[in-house]
Order: structure tokens, then sequence, then C-alpha cells
């Protein structure tokens, strides 16, 4: 794609969404990238076509502040890469209120803001665009003793609103598609044995941040690809193994 187009990438300090960032660099894009400390993280090169920008992506002064980083550093929004999110496990009956307010307001709040202010501008520029989130397999299929049940209320959720979005704006060439991932080799699972994390999946394998950023990728530049949701997982969708 031209070199013209720029792409936010939320949730970008670390694990998949640096991976993320780097992608989108190489391949020659404009990138807006944020999080809460984003600029302090490191793990971004600096780069005449990056644009740090920090913030917590629950609150609508980040989308706000976001969007205008891209539009006056850059001139557009064509892609919109919804990688911010938090996950942790617990029985479902010791998930506090508190926890619930911290995962809709990362995986739910966060995604809202930014893809409502990103959708705005795709359409006044009136050149189309691409939203990619990164959902969760375990929505689609729980592994017993994975006790994910909350946060995954969350990315279920955000796998149901790609398909409305893609349908709702197909017509003005808007796609909205998902990257779902299995276990990621990303600071979130530093401390869980490798040995076990290959247990959850078919293939008995982890995937590397650098495998989700090909898919994100994949579906940015994938044309005529909308309401997909990319399982990126070892197999682990497909059911028991």
């Amino acid at each position: 794609m031209s070199q013209a187009n720029t792409v936010i990438v939320t949730g970008a300090s670390q694990g998949i969404g640096a991976a993320v960032v780097e992608a989108f660099l190489v391949r020659g894009y404009n990138v807006v990238a944020t999080s809460r400390s984003v600029s302090k993280a490191g793990a971004s090169k600096t780069s005449p076509r990056l644009k740090l920008v920090d913030g917590d992506i629950g609150e609508q002064d980040t989308a706000a502040r976001v969007t205008r980083a891209a539009i006056e550093t850059f001139g557009s929004i064509d892609t919109l890469v919804n990688n911010a999110g938090i996950f942790f496990v617990k029985p479902f009956i010791e998930y506090t209120q508190d926890d619930f307010k911290r995962l809709a307001s990362t995986n739910l709040e966060g995604f809202l803001y930014m893809t409502q202010l990103s959708i705005r501008q795709m359409l006044a520029q009136k050149t189309g665009g691409s939203v990619v989130t990164i959902t969760a397999a375990l929505a689609d299929n729980p592994i017993a003793g994975v006790k994910a049940s909350v946060p995954m209320i969350s990315k279920g959720g955000l796998n149901a609103v790609t398909r409305a979005l893609a349908s709702e704006y197909a017509k003005q060439g808007i796609r909205v598609n998902a990257v779902a991932p299995g276990i990621v080799d990303t600071p979130l699972h530093k401390d869980n044995p490798k040995d076990f994390l290959k247990t959850l999946s078919p293939m008995g394998t982890v995937s590397d941040a650098k495998d989700i950023a090909n898919a994100v990728l994949f579906l940015t530049e994938a044309a005529t690809i909308t309401g997909e949701v990319l399982h990126v997982d070892g197999g682990s969708h497909i059911g028991k193994w």
C-alpha cells in the first residue's frame, strides 16, 4: 500500500502491539502508536513515520488525542488496529466488580471510542479503510482449566461487533476484521511454563508476536476480506484435542 497510508495501533508498547508497529513501519506505513506509557517503553524505534501518544485507552480523551495526532501529523487515518486489551483468569464466582470495570474500560470502551473516531475520519476521507481488532480464540472455544469466562464477555463481544460493523460500512469500503490469537509468547505469559502453554493447542505450539502481526497486516491489505475472525492459535478453535 501507499506510504501515505496511516495506521493507529493501540496497546503498542510491548508484545503484539510492538510487533504490529514494527511490521507496519517495515511495510512503509505512517504509524501512530499509543499506550499508557508508549513514549517510555522503548519498544519502537524512532522514525519520522512514527508518532507516539501516551494515554489510557479507556478514556475518551485519549482516543481524541490519538486521532488528532494522526490527522495533524500524517493527514489521514486509513487503518486502525485495536490491540489494547487486558486478560486475567480466575474462577467465575471470584471476579469482582472492579475486575469487570477494568476489563470493560480497556477492552470495550477502548475499542468503542477509538473505532468511532477512526471510522468517522475514514467516512470523511471517502477512501475506505480497515479496522482490525485483536480478540481471542478462547471466545469461540473455551478450554477446561483456563478460567477466562469474564474476559471472554469482552472478547466475544468484539467478535460480534466486528461482523456487525463489517456489514454496516461495507458500502463505504471500510473493512472490519479481527485476529483471534491463542497462546502468544508475550510478557503476559512470562511466568507460565512453556511446556504447559504448548498443551493448549492441538499443534502444541506457542505463537510469536510476529505471527499475530503478520495476520493483522494480511487483513489490512486483503482488499475483499471483511467480517472475518482469523484464528492464529495452532488450531485451538477447532475443538477438543
